[in-house]
């Protein structure tokens, strides 16, 4: 006699569920409604024989044989998920690399530079995915990716590609109209900028930093204007209408080409334990297209560095 096994869909509806507990939020998830979440789980638990949620008015809980397939499911979905990864990378071929960054870094650093990879390796093409989302190489369909970290990653190898050097920037228009910058107390008289980004008690340089590295005991660290990403911040510099504190990397483009100036050499470090680091699987190492970029990308931020 057959037995009944759900469908991918209905497993899916069935993890949601199970994990939220609520019908409403994985609705959401799935982009469901609760009506058909529920039905979804009824027809399950009919097929099956077996009830999979206990429910009061005020709560929803898994039963043991629910708890079983609740966890049978999320094998399943991961399984499947690392199949499609695998499956979607052997359909691209040998020559097609995809990389992942999130969006500052892609703007900022690495779109600047990819005619020169093109020019370095124009039998691989580069695809990208840009996003602040971090992907797994594993299920995701990506080879490569730079992130911001700690560069201990699981299973992944990670070159570090340069330090972060946090420095004031201004555009050249507001240093030539606007009030004086000839010593760090000057600033005073300008809108600051910085963004706020702290982990593992890591906090990146703001504004206060800078001033008491400057020498500046007395500046009132409720002054900035706090940005939640740096693409605003920078932006806001090179309009005119405030000195931020950029990432130089992130900056040097803007330098080089006249957009930003730098006012005060002085420039606060990062914590050494985070930077930006090239990531990708440690099995995959010796692939010939990840080793390409990995000697193209490393060149590139050595010359960043310099």
């Amino acid at each position: 006699m057959a037995r009944y096994v759900p469908g991918t869909r209905a497993l899916r509806t069935l993890e949601a569920a199970a994990r939220h507990l609520n019908f409403t939020r994985a609705a959401d998830e799935l982009g469901l409604t609760p009506a058909a979440v529920s039905h979804q789980i009824k027809e399950i638990e009919d097929q099956l024989g077996i009830a999979l949620f206990t429910r009061t008015s005020r709560s929803m809980r898994l039963t043991e044989a629910g708890s079983v397939l609740f966890e049978a499911s999320s094998e399943a979905i991961d399984v499947l998920n690392r199949a499609v990864s695998r499956a979607r990378k052997l359909s691209r071929g040998q020559s097609l690399l995809k990389v992942t960054a999130d969006t500052h870094f892609a703007a900022k650093w690495l779109m600047r530079r990819i005619d020169g990879f093109r020019a370095f390796r124009p039998d691989i093409e580069l695809r990208f995915d840009i996003s602040y989302e971090v992907r797994d190489f594993e299920t995701d369909d990506v080879d490569v990716g730079i992130r911001f970290g700690s560069g201990k990653y699981a299973g992944l190898a990670a070159d570090r590609l340069f330090d972060n050097v946090i420095i004031p920037v201004c555009s050249p228009e507001l240093l030539r109209n606007g009030p004086p910058l000839q010593v760090p107390r000057d600033l005073f008289n300008h809108r600051l900028v910085h963004i706020e980004w702290s982990r593992r008690g890591v906090t990146w340089p703001n504004w206060s930093m800078w001033m008491a590295a400057a020498g500046v005991t007395d500046f009132d660290e409720s002054r900035p204007v706090v940005f939640s990403n740096s693409s605003d911040c920078i932006q806001a510099a090179i309009e005119g209408s405030a000195v931020a504190l950029a990432d130089f990397a992130m900056v040097a483009h803007d330098l080089s080409e006249g957009r930003l100036v730098q006012p005060f050499a002085l420039g606060v470090r990062m914590a050494p334990e985070f930077a930006y680091y090239l990531v990708y699987p440690r099995n995959n190492a010796a692939d010939p297209r990840i080793a390409g970029f990995r000697e193209w990308i490393l060149g590139e931020a050595a010359k960043t560095r310099t």
